[in-house]
């Protein structure tokens, strides 16, 4: 039995990713992926520029449409705002196609991937780790657990929940052609549809995705079936031709017990990566996928170095990032009187900020509490 440099269980963004950046760097990679590919994958779909821009390769073959301008709005109309870039803010993509693409490029580069493989169980020994899977043991020296907000593999290496699990539902729906002319224009974000959350209209091809969900930690009782009917009449949709639900959970907070357990590395959503404010997940898993892989290859394969490597990278940018970013959720979401005073004042200027970090052009900035009781003092006195 061959032992691989390094296990990636899961096949999504981060995990494909890591597989495609590890074989860069000259590594023996096998992916294990419990179903066959391409599969479906409940998502939105909306890729931001900022993850966009930093694919190794062209993945305009995968994208259904591109929107260049997108509308924010607040209270169902009251508040509306559009910001518009030269480069598509939001590439719509559905992820069987999207992931199985950079599979394939991994595949490329020599990755292996095993199908059809569901992770059993992990046996860690001294220099490597026994896999078993549904039907295969593997033997590898470091893994990467890419396999989603559940991630069996955390829970199999030690992990305990840390995370805010935050609830979804997504809808792919058909509808008439002239209500979806009508919502074909532009991307739109529909916030406090939900409490303390946002309802989404993502067309596609020849589709809609239609969401709802809850960003932040609530002990009010949210119905999200409830929403994403009154999120329905919003919209002005009043007749669905076709329609598939979708349930699901967003972390929408770092894990709190670290990302590596011996030899075992955490990205993506698995490691709670989303961007607390806005729950999008793909360009993060992506990006976290690219730094384990790397760290892992400048190591040599020492894992005491490529741990030391990997967290230096995440508190270089990410982790800062993220930290800041559950505030500013909690501000957002938690806080509405504050949030509008501020965004009737300063409400387009702040959708330009956001749409700058969605192109990668700004991060959120640090100073921002500050920033907010000088301009309540402007406001109020």
């Amino acid at each position: 039995m061959n032992i691989y440099d390094i296990a990636i269980i899961g096949s999504g963004p981060s995990g494909a990713s890591a597989a495609f950046q590890a074989a860069k760097k000259g590594l023996q990679v096998v992916i294990i992926e419990k179903e066959h590919l391409p599969r479906y994958k409940t998502c939105g779909g909306g890729f931001v520029f900022r993850g966009r821009r930093n694919m190794p390769f062209d993945v305009s073959s995968s994208v259904e449409r591109e929107f260049f301008d997108v509308d924010i709005r607040f209270d169902a109309k009251k508040l509306a705002l559009n910001t518009v870039r030269k480069n598509p803010i939001i590439s719509m993509i559905m992820r069987d196609e999207f992931d199985y693409l950079i599979v394939q490029r991994a595949e490329e580069l020599g990755v292996e991937v095993l199908q059809g493989e569901k992770l059993i169980s992990l046996d860690f020994k001294s220099e490597y780790t026994i896999l078993t899977t549904t039907n295969k043991q593997v033997k590898a020296k470091f893994i990467i657990a890419a396999d989603g907000a559940l991630s069996p593999t955390a829970k199999m290496a030690g992990w305990e929940e840390s995370r805010l699990m935050c609830p979804a539902l997504e809808y792919e729906i058909k509808v008439p052609e002239e209500d979806f002319e009508r919502l074909s224009k532009s991307a739109r974000f529909d916030i406090d549809v939900v409490p303390y959350g946002y309802g989404w209209s993502f067309p596609k091809k020849n589709h809609l995705s239609v969401g709802v969900g809850n960003f932040t930690k609530s002990t009010k009782k949210i119905n999200l079936k409830e929403n994403y009917r009154d999120y329905l009449k919003i919209l002005g949709i009043e007749t669905i031709l076709e329609e598939e639900a979708h349930g699901f959970i967003i972390p929408i907070s770092p894990r709190k017990d670290g990302f590596v357990k011996q030899n075992v590395f955490l990205i993506g959503d698995a490691a709670g990566f989303a961007d607390p404010l806005t729950a999008e997940g793909i360009s993060n898993a992506i990006y976290s996928g690219k730094l384990a892989a790397e760290a892992i290859a400048e190591s040599n394969l020492n894992v005491v170095e490529a741990e030391k490597s990997y967290l230096e990278k995440l508190n270089q940018k990410l982790i800062p990032e993220l930290e800041l970013g559950v505030k500013l959720a909690a501000l957002f979401y938690e806080n509405k009187n504050l949030r509008n005073l501020l965004l009737k004042k300063f409400g387009q200027r702040a959708a330009e900020l956001m749409t700058d970090i969605f192109m990668g052009d700004r991060i959120y900035p640090h100073d921002f509490k500050e920033k907010v009781k000088k301009k309540l003092k402007v406001s109020l006195f």
